[in-house]
């Protein structure tokens, strides 16, 4: 026997690309960091991912799994990969517009670059796919990264101007997505230094968090002034933290660290119409019994065994946990990301309709979720902490040398939740 779970009527759904992970062929600080760091990362990829990891991916010992380079061609295919996700069901399609391309020197702006972004929105006007679009995903121009990138205060005004280019050429878009991910984004490039510029610095780290939000607000401010209309927000990325085994102690740093969540948020919240929410996985921390060090643990420790390609568990409840808290701020609420590496196609079903559940159960206690978006429509290079070709997290399967396409059959199965508008459970 099986139950349907309906969904909101005029409920989002889609999936979500940024434009250097799918685009190909970008020429921004990211694109120079793979080329001087790809010896390195294949070097070093021995040590950093477990045996299984190694050997179901022996790609990731060559250097060219960390070179985009022309990464999935969606700059030319992006015509003929919408007629997909529309075949799939998408109503929606999340997106970003790489800043390099439009202003790839100061203050000058790139008509050509300007006109093929145009034909993307108006590719996904005809297929009916609302586009929620992003302004900046990580990537930043060459000349930004040579003044500083987000360290330097006058980034945020020189981004502003970008943004505010973008919007008087779009001005029928309706969903804009200022930063993705500011935090994350902080925490590698200038805390753990494992993507570009690569510092280690608490005060650049601050410096640029403190700039990140200044953009963030500044710009919510711009699109407002001119899109009175327009719903303005941010994607801000969130981890479900579980205690080492159940020892009290572990357990309330988690409590702590759940907390901490959102903070980004917090920061702007009196700028932002909705809340864009990015779940993955949850991380189990503490201390190894028995051991004499304190850390954060994937699925070595976790007790479930249910992980990721990448070894992060799946936690399907932590998303119910997020929508919950957020709710309180009595916004709209988007999944602006929720995906998983699954390269046999052996988990994805499972866990999009387990997630999904969650969300249904949250709406169905007074969240109020709009949307979801999917990561992401293809393969595409996993560049948070350089991390390449391997990791597949694809609605559509991309053979990156010839670049042809294959829909998945957990596509198939999302499709007739988005085409349904409905998740049919075991109603036992």
């Amino acid at each position: 026997m099986t139950k349907k779970l309906k969904f909101p009527d005029g409920f989002l759904w889609g999936a979500a690309t940024s434009a250097h992970q799918v685009e190909g062929n970008v020429h921004n600080d990211w694109s120079e960091w793979e080329k001087e760091n790809a010896e390195r990362l294949a070097e070093e990829a021995g040590g950093k991912w477990k045996k299984w990891q190694q050997e179901k991916f022996p790609e990731m010992f060559e250097k060219e799994n960390y070179i985009s380079g022309a990464a999935c061609d969606h700059y030319n295919l992006y015509e003929s990969d919408f007629d997909t996700a529309k075949e799939l069901g998408h109503n929606a399609h999340r997106f970003s517009i790489e800043w390099s391309r439009i202003e790839p020197e100061e203050g000058k702006f790139d008509e050509k670059e300007i006109e093929h972004y145009k034909d993307v929105m108006k590719s996904l006007k005809n297929k009916e796919l609302e586009p929620f679009v992003t302004l900046w995903h990580y990537t930043n121009p060459l000349w930004i990264r040579n003044i500083g990138g987000w360290t330097n205060k006058k980034t945020v005004e020189y981004f502003i101007r970008y943004a505010e280019k973008i919007i008087s050429i779009f001005p029928e878009v309706k969903f804009w997505v200022i930063l993705n991910e500011p935090t994350v984004y902080v925490s590698l490039s200038y805390l753990k230094g494992t993507q570009p510029p690569g510092r280690k610095n608490i005060f650049l780290a601050r410096r640029a968090m403190n700039n990140l939000t200044q953009a963030h607000k500044s710009t919510y401010e711009m699109i407002h002034k001119n899109l009175e209309s327009a719903k303005v927000g941010t994607a801000y990325s969130v981890n479900y933290w579980q205690g080492y085994k159940k020892y009290p102690w572990n357990w309330i740093l988690a409590k702590i660290m759940n907390s901490l969540e959102g903070y980004f948020f917090r920061k702007i919240e009196n700028k932002s119409d909705y809340i864009g929410l990015q779940y993955y996985r949850s991380v189990t921390l503490g201390w190894k019994w028995g051991g004499n060090f304190w850390g954060i643990f994937d699925s070595t420790f976790h007790e479930s065994k249910d992980f990721t390609d990448l070894g992060w568990n799946i936690y399907s409840r932590g998303i119910y946990y997020f929508l919950k808290k957020v709710a309180k701020y009595n916004l709209p609420i988007y999944i602006t990301e929720n995906g998983i590496a699954d390269a046999d196609d052996s988990k994805r079903e499972k866990f999009i309709k387990g997630h999904l559940f969650w969300v249904h159960k949250a709406i169905s206690e007074g969240a109020d979720v709009r949307g979801y978006f999917y990561w992401s429509l293809m393969d595409n290079i996993e560049f948070v902490e350089d991390r390449g070709f391997w990791p597949r997290f694809g609605l559509i399967e991309v053979d990156y040398k010839t670049q042809v396409r294959t829909i998945r059959k957990s596509a198939l199965e999302y499709a007739k939740i988005c085409k349904s508008n409905e998740l049919e459970i075991d109603g036992k």
